[in-house]
């Protein structure tokens, strides 16, 4: 089959299971006079293109998904997502939401056939972004790129969604698919914000690893991600690279494996505060877990090492070179990567900066027992069963209930969602199901009119 046939295969079959088909949301007026959107998606990459695809098969149509990036560059698969592959088995299904013609299995076989998908290991990344682009394509999910969101603020009813350049975009809703840094920024080590900052970068930025060919790289953090820079580091010909580690020994269980099975994915989100804290208390402080094609991407360089129980305390430059203070030791280096993760704060988030104020966190609505506090999880906002922000002091923000966070500081609410591939089977529906609700719940005077005025014979007697 080729892609052009499987493009009819897959418009056929979003035909075939379009039930119910009856539209049944009307556009509201905005305060310009213009009609309104239902729902604004901020955010093309993976999740942003999933929303998106099951709101147009609940029949939400009047959509509109924004992204500050230009088409094909949305999402991390082609800027500072470093690995080789995806770290998902290759049989995760993801944006097709159940329909088998819209998997990635059948867009690998369409594009090089059978044989291929039985030989295959793990997904190219510049695969998964060439089939995210082919979904946004023949599902036609209506994006608009170059468009960078600055804030979200009530008007008249709705949201207004201004954007850079002085332009809004009003909406009944609004969904952050913003990714990994969509409730905060990357984390930039302390120790590390009085250095020049040609000195150092955080792993998600650019980086010109060309030029560090002969030169000394230290990595901070060991995770995934870290690991797969320290790789390009050493790629590009780096004369040594030295991984820091502050745990005592690297962590190589990866938590993610275990919790993807149905209970877990479906209810996490329904179960109390005290088991979602546990269980994501446990999930996010061990962090993910890099896999053994990853370690031995570095390993297979003789000028790789990993320091173990080495937390950077404190840098400076000393001769022309940066200078890591460490329990282990000083390490001396060129070059740093800050492979650090990300920090939650919502007001660092100018988008947010109307309502973060008023945002409730877990610490504000949880208070942890003793020996399970973490000042780092209590800051990740506590979502409705709807992903929406809720409030802090309630009745002063009341239409943040429209807003709907999906990203990675989603996961203290609802376990893996928002940007994990392995969730999003599961994830988007409820997302959906909760906007879809909202949406019938504040359109139900309209609709009982609606049906009362209903007249329409099926029969005719006589």
């Amino acid at each position: 089959m080729t892609l052009d046939a499987l493009k009819a295969r897959i418009r056929d079959d979003l035909d075939r299971t379009a039930h119910p088909r009856a539209p049944w949301l009307v556009p509201r007026a905005a305060p310009d006079g213009r009609p309104a959107h239902d729902v604004v998606v901020v955010g093309a990459g993976q999740s942003g293109l999933a929303v998106a695809h099951g709101l147009m098969r609940a029949q939400v149509t009047n959509i509109l998904v924004l992204d500050r990036a230009p088409e094909g560059l949305e999402g991390p698969w082609l800027t500072y997502a470093r690995m080789r592959t995806l770290r998902s088995p290759k049989d995760f299904t993801g944006p097709d939401l159940g329909l088998p013609s819209l998997t990635y299995q059948s867009w690998h076989e369409a594009r090089y056939g059978a044989e291929s998908w039985e030989r295959l290991d793990l997904i190219a990344r510049e695969d998964w972004a060439a089939y995210l682009a082919f979904v946004r394509e023949v599902t036609g999910v209506p994006v608009r790129n170059g468009v960078a969101v600055t804030g979200i603020a009530p008007a008249g009813g709705l949201l207004a969604v201004t954007t850079e350049g002085g332009g809004t975009i009003h909406a009944r809703k609004v969904v952050l698919a913003t990714g990994q840094e969509g409730a905060g920024r990357w984390a930039i080590p302390e120790a590390l914000r009085g250095l020049p900052r040609d000195r150092f970068a955080q792993a998600a930025e650019p980086i010109d690893f060309a030029a560090l060919d002969g030169r000394r790289v230290a990595v901070i953090g060991i995770g995934a991600s870290a690991l797969d820079n320290a790789a390009m580091a050493l790629e590009a010909g780096a004369a040594s690279v030295t991984v820091l580690c502050r745990r005592a020994e690297p962590q190589v269980i990866q938590p993610y494996r275990w919790l993807t099975f149905a209970g877990f994915l479906r209810h996490l989100g329904d179960l109390d505060d005290a088991w979602r804290w546990r269980f994501m208390r446990a999930v996010l402080e061990l962090r993910e877990g890099f896999p053994q094609a990853t370690w031995d991407r570095c390993a297979r360089h003789s000028g790789f090492r990993c320091l173990s129980g080495a937390p950077v305390r404190a840098a400076g430059v000393e001769n022309d070179a940066v200078t890591l203070e460490t329990p282990a030791g000083p390490v001396t280096a060129d070059f740093v990567i800050a492979g650090t993760g990300i920090e939650i704060d919502v007001s660092a988030r100018p988008e947010l900066a109307a309502f973060a104020h008023n945002i409730a966190s877990w610490g504000d609505r949880y208070a942890a027992p003793p020996g399970q506090e973490n000042p780092r999880l209590a800051a990740f906002p506590y979502l409705g069963d709807d992903y929406a922000f809720t409030e802090r002091e309630r009745g002063l923000t009341p239409w943040i209930r429209d807003v709907h966070l999906f990203g990675i500081a989603s996961t203290m609410s609802h376990g893996a969602s928002g940007s994990s591939i392995n969730a999003m089977t599961t994830a988007v529906p409820r997302l959906v199901f909760g906007l879809t609700r909202g949406l019938f719940g504040d359109d139900v005077e309209r609709l009982w009119a609606e049906f009362s005025a209903y007249d329409v014979r099926q029969a005719v007697i006589g």
